[in-house]
C-alpha cells in the first residue's frame, strides 16, 4: 500500500533518533512548561499553535491570516465577529446556477437542479470561504457558523439518501440554510424549525401524517415521534447534569415509553406542505395538489408563482381535518414538568405543537445531551463529566439577566472557552481528542494551502462540473453533507471501537466510518489532491478543469528547496496545531533532505507532496488533540 511504503521509507531515512529517548521521541503530549499558567483562558492565544488548535475547532481550518488575526482581536473578538458576521447560504446558489444554465423554459433544468453536485459546490464555497460567483466573487467569512451548523447537521440529521430528498437539492439546500440560521439562536426555534421544515417531513415521513382512523386502517406515523426524542434532544435514558446516566438498582432510567411516543405520534399529525404562492383548490377541507390537483396526498413543491419551481416554501403548515384534536396524549413526564402528568390535553395543531415542543424543551437531560454532542463535534468525544456540566448549565440559563435557556449562541462560546477545550489535551492527554472526521481533512488542507479554483465559477461548458469528486465523496471518503445513509448520521455518538478504547470505556464516534474500505479509499483522495490538483499542474486528468480547487503550493516549494526544516515546522503549526512529536518531525525533516535535486524537476514542489501526504496520512495527524 502506498501509505505504509512510504512511511517505512521515511523511518529507515531517519535513522537514529538523535540520542532522544524512544519515550519522548515519540511523545504525543503538549509541553505545559511553556506555558506561565497565569494567563487567561478566554483571553488571547499565546502562540500561533494556540491560535491554531483553536481554529481547529472553531472552523474548517487554519490559514496563515486567520492565526494572525485571532492573536491580534483574542478569542472573544474573534468570536464576537464570528457572532456578527452575515450568513452565507446554499438556496441562493442554487437560484443563480439555474438561471445561469438554463434561464428559459428548458427540460434539462429539471435534470440539472437534481445534481448533488451543485449543492456540494455551494457547501464547500462557504465552509472553504473562497470567492461565491453568485455574490460577485464575494468572499464567506461566517466560519464559525458554517461549523457549528455542520455539527448540527450530524445530530439533526436530514439526507438524500431519501429517495424523494435524492431529487430535491432544494429541499436540502434550504434545510441546511435552516441550520446556519439558527446555529446561533436559541435551541427551542431550532427544535421547532426542524420540525416543520419539509424535508424534516418528509425524511421521517411527519409530513401528511394523519389521525388514527379505524376503518380506513389509518396509524399515525411514528418515526418522527421517535427520533425528536431519542437523536434531537434527550436520549434514551435520563442523565445527570454532568452527561452520566441516572442509575435505579444500578440500570439506567429510561426517559419515555411506547406510550410516550404514541403521544407524540399524535401530536404530529395534521402537518403538510405550505402552500404560500399556489393557487390552492380545496375539497373537504384539504388543499388539492396545485400542479396535480387530481391527487391531494402528492400535494406540491412550489414557490411563489409557479408550481413547478422547486423551491420549497417553510414551513409546513396545519391541515386540521388531518389531526387528532379529539384526544389527550401522554408527553414526556418529569420533575417541573408544565403539563399536568406530561398528558395534553386536546386542540389545534399549531397549539399542540407549541406544547409538546415546550414539553421537550424544558427536559432536564436536554442541556446535557445536545451538549455533550456539541462538544463531541468541536472538542473532544469524551469530555469530562464536569466539562459537560458547565456547558450543560450555560444552556439551562445564559448568564444573563434574562436567564434564557436554550442560548446556542452561549453555548457554543461556553464550549470553545471552557478551561477543557483550551489545555484539556495537557490535563487529560490519554483520554482526549478526537478522530478526525474524513471531510474535515479535506477542508483543512484545502484553507491551509488557498485553493480555489482557476476562474472562480463553477460553470463551464453549459453544464455543472462539481468541485473535484464531489458527487461520489461519499462513496470515496465515507462521509458528505447531508448524504448519511440513516437518521443515526454516518456515525454514532456513543460508538465505541472494540480494543482499548471500548476497554477503557472510551467512545470514538469518527471510527464508525474508519474501515478498510474508507481508510484506503481516503488515502487515495488526499493521494490525488496533493500530487494532482495543485496550481500549475498539467500531467494529471481533470486537474485542469475550472470548476476544481487547486492547491497553492508554489510558495511552500520555495521554503521546502531551501530549508526543509521549516516547512515541516509550517505544515506542524497549520494542520497539526504545532503538535507534531519530536520523532515525527526527525522522520519528516531526514526525509525531505535525501530527498535530491537531480532525482525531480522541481525538487521544492516534490518534498511538499512528500511531506504532505505523510502529514495526512499519519496517525498523530489523525487525531485531533
Amino acid at each position: 500500500m502506498r501509505i505504509a511504503a512510504m512511511w517505512c521509507t521515511a523511518i529507515l531515512a531517519a535513522g537514529s533518533l538523535g540520542g532522544m529517548s524512544p519515550a519522548w521521541a515519540q511523545s504525543h503530549f503538549p509541553d505545559q512548561v511553556f506555558r506561565s499558567g497565569f494567563e487567561a483562558l478566554s483571553g488571547t492565544p499565546t502562540s500561533d499553535a494556540d491560535a491554531a488548535r483553536f481554529l481547529a475547532q472553531a472552523s474548517f481550518g487554519a490559514t496563515d491570516a486567520e492565526i494572525a488575526h485571532l492573536r491580534v482581536v483574542g478569542y472573544d473578538g474573534w468570536l464576537n465577529e464570528q457572532f456578527a458576521a452575515p450568513a452565507s447560504q446554499q438556496a441562493p446558489y442554487l437560484d443563480w446556477v439555474m438561471q445561469l444554465v438554463c434561464p428559459g423554459d428548458d427540460e434539462y433544468c429539471n435534470v440539472v437542479a437534481e445534481w448533488t453536485g451543485t449543492r456540494a459546490e455551494i457547501w464547500a464555497i462557504n465552509a472553504l470561504g473562497t470567492p461565491d460567483p453568485s455574490r460577485n466573487g464575494a468572499l464567506p467569512t461566517d466560519q464559525l457558523r458554517q461549523r457549528v451548523a455542520f455539527a448540527l447537521s450530524e445530530i439533526f440529521v436530514v439526507s438524500n439518501s431519501n429517495g424523494t430528498l435524492a431529487g430535491q437539492p432544494w429541499a436540502l439546500a434550504s434545510y441546511y440554510d435552516m441550520l446556519v440560521d439558527d446555529a446561533f439562536g436559541n435551541y427551542r426555534t431550532l427544535l421547532e424549525d426542524v420540525t416543520k421544515h419539509p424535508a424534516m417531513g418528509v425524511f421521517l415521513s411527519s409530513i401528511q401524517n394523519q389521525k388514527a382512523d379505524a376503518e380506513a386502517n389509518i396509524h399515525p406515523d411514528e418515526n418522527y415521534a421517535r427520533e425528536i426524542n431519542q437523536l434531537f434532544s434527550i436520549g434514551l435514558v435520563q442523565l445527570n447534569l454532568d452527561g452520566t446516566p441516572k442509575l435505579s438498582g444500578g440500570q439506567p432510567i429510561p426517559t419515555y415509553g411506547q406510550a410516550t411516543v404514541r403521544g407524540f405520534a399524535a401530536v404530529f399529525t395534521g402537518w403538510n406542505f405550505n402552500s404560500f404562492g399556489c393557487s390552492v383548490e380545496y375539497q373537504d377541507g384539504v388543499p388539492l395538489c396545485c400542479n396535480n390537483p387530481d391527487n391531494e396526498y402528492q400535494y406540491f413543491w412550489c414557490g411563489p408563482g409557479e408550481a413547478e419551481d422547486p423551491e420549497w416554501q417553510l414551513p409546513m403548515e396545519p391541515v386540521e381535518i388531518w389531526h387528532d384534536n379529539t384526544s389527550s396524549k401522554q408527553l414526556l413526564d418529569y420533575p417541573g414538568v408544565a403539563l399536568a402528568g406530561g398528558v395534553l390535553p386536546p386542540n389545534s395543531a399549531q397549539a399542540e405543537l407549541t406544547q409538546a415542543l415546550d414539553n421537550i424543551f424544558h427536559h432536564p437531560n436536554v442541556g446535557p445531551f445536545i451538549g455533550k454532542q456539541l462538544i463531541q463535534r468541536l472538542v473532544t468525544s469524551n469530555p469530562s463529566p464536569a466539562y459537560v456540566q458547565r456547558v450543560a448549565q450555560v444552556f439551562n440559563d445564559d448568564g444573563s439577566a434574562a436567564h434564557v435557556r436554550g442560548n446556542l449562541r452561549a453555548v457554543v462560546r461556553a464550549i470553545l472557552l471552557d478551561p477543557e477545550a483550551r489545555v484539556g489535551h495537557w490535563q487529560r492527554y490519554s483520554s482526549y481528542g478526537k478522530l478526525r472526521e474524513p471531510l474535515l481533512k479535506l477542508t483543512q488542507i484545502w484553507r491551509a494551502l488557498h485553493a480555489r479554483t482557476l476562474q472562480g465559477d463553477p460553470i463551464r461548458s453549459n453544464r455543472i462540473s462539481s468541485l473535484n469528486t464531489w458527487p461520489p465523496l461519499v462513496d470515496m471518503i465515507g462521509q458528505s453533507p447531508l448524504q448519511s445513509p440513516t437518521v443515526f448520521n454516518f456515525f454514532k455518538p456513543d460508538f465505541a471501537p472494540s480494543g482499548e478504547m471500548r476497554g477503557a470505556g472510551l467512545v470514538g464516534p469518527e471510527f464508525q466510518i474508519l474501515t478498510d474500505t474508507t481508510t484506503t479509499s481516503l488515502a487515495n483522495t488526499l493521494f490525488w489532491e496533493i500530487f494532482c490538483n495543485h496550481v500549475g499542474n498539467e500531467s494529471c486528468w481533470g486537474s485542469d478543469d475550472p470548476s476544481v480547487l487547486l492547491m497553492n503550493q508554489n510558495a511552500d516549494a520555495v521554503i521546502a528547496e531551501g530549508d526543509p526544516a521549516a516547512l515541516v515546522d509550517r505544515y506542524n503549526l497549520l494542520l497539526m496545531s504545532g503538535q507534531m512529536s519530536p520523532f515525527m518531525r526527525n522522520v519528516l525533516v531526514t526525509r525531505l533532505n535525501q530527498m535530491l535535486p537531480a532525482d525531480y524537476d522541481n525538487l521544492g514542489l516534490a518534498r511538499v507532496h512528500e511531506v504532505l501526504y505523510l502529514i495526512l496520512t499519519s496517525p498523530e495527524y489523525s487525531i485531533q488533540k
